[in-house]
């Protein structure tokens, strides 16, 4: 500290004005001597990528409650569910019945429909996953090929900040590989024929023990 003191010509200055800038000067000394975020490195980040990959690398269809009824109204047309169900029930995921339920549209008395109800079958419940609160019907799981590269985060002044650019390995379900399903569902297709060469983005910030997933 006396060093850095030094450093400066003071002006003449009454004993409380000296002793507010010395005190000053001493927090400023204590924080730069303060603990810092380890510098972010090939190896501190694998092993983050790692940790997030294990914990949320589930690639899923946003399918998060079961049934899913699709009404006789929309059959034939290019609404999601009624594009992709069918091909489920082809690749022998989910079973189709139909049912009647009432159908309430705001200011409107409730009326009752015919819909298509389509429910997973033994082997497609192998494929719904649970995560924390919520589950997902999932076609494939990531895991880290290799971190490409890694830059501070352009929208963030903390210097322990970082976005990581990686390529991935999957373990993608057998029915991913059918032409229907890949036609139904087209992005996954593409994560699925992407692994190894497709560059994912991950944010990444450091808690004061480990790096750990910023969502953003």
């Amino acid at each position: 500290m006396r060093r850095l003191i030094d450093s400066f010509s003071l002006p003449l200055m009454n004993n409380k004005e000296l002793s507010t800038l010395l005190g000053a000067l001493a927090l400023a000394v204590l924080a730069g001597c303060g603990p810092q975020p380890p510098e972010a490195n090939l190896q501190n980040l694998t092993a983050a990528m790692n940790a997030y990959l294990a914990q949320k690398g589930d690639l899923c269809l946003g399918k998060t409650r079961w049934p899913i009824d699709v009404p006789q109204r929309e059959a034939g047309t290019r609404a999601r569910n009624a594009v992709q169900m069918p091909v489920l029930e082809h690749v022998g995921l989910v079973s189709a019945s139909t049912a009647t339920i009432e159908d309430a549209k705001e200011g409107e008395r409730p009326t009752e429909i015919t819909v298509m109800r389509y429910a997973l079958t033994e082997e497609g419940r192998k494929y719904f996953h649970t995560r924390e609160t919520q589950g997902d019907f999932c076609a494939a799981h990531l895991a880290l090929d290799k971190i490409v590269g890694w830059e501070a985060r352009k929208d963030e002044k903390d210097a322990s900040a970082v976005v990581v650019t990686y390529t991935y390995k999957i373990d993608a379900a057998p029915w991913t590989g059918d032409a229907d399903v890949q036609k139904a569902f087209p992005m996954v297709d593409r994560v699925v024929r992407g692994a190894g060469t497709m560059q994912l983005k991950q944010n990444f910030k450091h808690t004061g023990n480990a790096w750990v997933s910023a969502e953003v």
